[in-house]
């Protein structure tokens, strides 16, 4: 069976960009990393990406390796229009609640881009971050500046854990990234 090319896995997503721009003009897509860990901030990424500077390969976050995504994340930032962030830390997700923090921090990583879109193109359900959201179930699988905005969320949020993980070698953090592993689960255990 024949590889396909870059190209060809990332054509269907860049056709529904295609079709979004003709209704909207300027739109960002959305999506958010770390919803699910034990520990750790959840990142949200926004992004602007430039029609006529494709990036080939993207594709849902969860779908590529790390390395592929490092790679990725490289090449997006070089070329997208424009990307926002924004982090939310594990107190002030105790503090507001998981719904309410994601929903913050979609609004921060649509303004950190600097840019006004028209519409904003959400992973997953409704959440009524923004005014002009336009919510697409597994958006991250079938959009390609969703799944831009997936491995930059990613990517930002795994950097991030690494660097914990030089502060809390104990809790496995560069390899668990915060999720449930087991190494992760028994050090909760032992270390509190």
């Amino acid at each position: 069976m024949k590889r396909r090319s870059d190209e060809e896995i990332s054509a269907p997503l860049y056709a529904f960009d295609t079709e979004v721009r003709s209704q909207y003009g300027c739109f960002a897509g959305v999506d958010e990393a770390g919803r699910g860990p034990l520990c750790g901030p959840v990142c949200v990424a926004a992004c602007i990406l430039d029609p006529e500077n494709p990036v080939y390969g993207i594709n849902d976050s969860k779908k590529l390796t790390p390395a592929r995504r490092e790679l990725l994340s490289v090449k997006i930032a070089e070329v997208a229009t424009a990307i926002g962030f924004c982090h939310i830390a594990p107190k002030d997700i105790d503090e507001m609640g998981m719904a309410r923090a994601i929903r913050t921090a979609v609004a921060g990583a649509v303004a950190d881009t600097g840019l006004e879109p028209d519409c904003v193109l959400m992973d997953g359900n409704p959440l009524g971050a923004v005014p002009n959201e336009r919510d697409v179930v597994k958006g991250d699988a079938k959009i390609a500046c969703i799944a831009a905005a997936s491995i930059m969320a990613k990517v930002t949020r795994d950097e991030m854990m690494v660097e914990y993980d030089a502060e809390y070698p104990e809790y496995h953090l560069a390899e668990s990234k915060g999720y449930a592993s087991p190494e992760h689960i028994e050090a909760i255990r032992k270390h509190g």
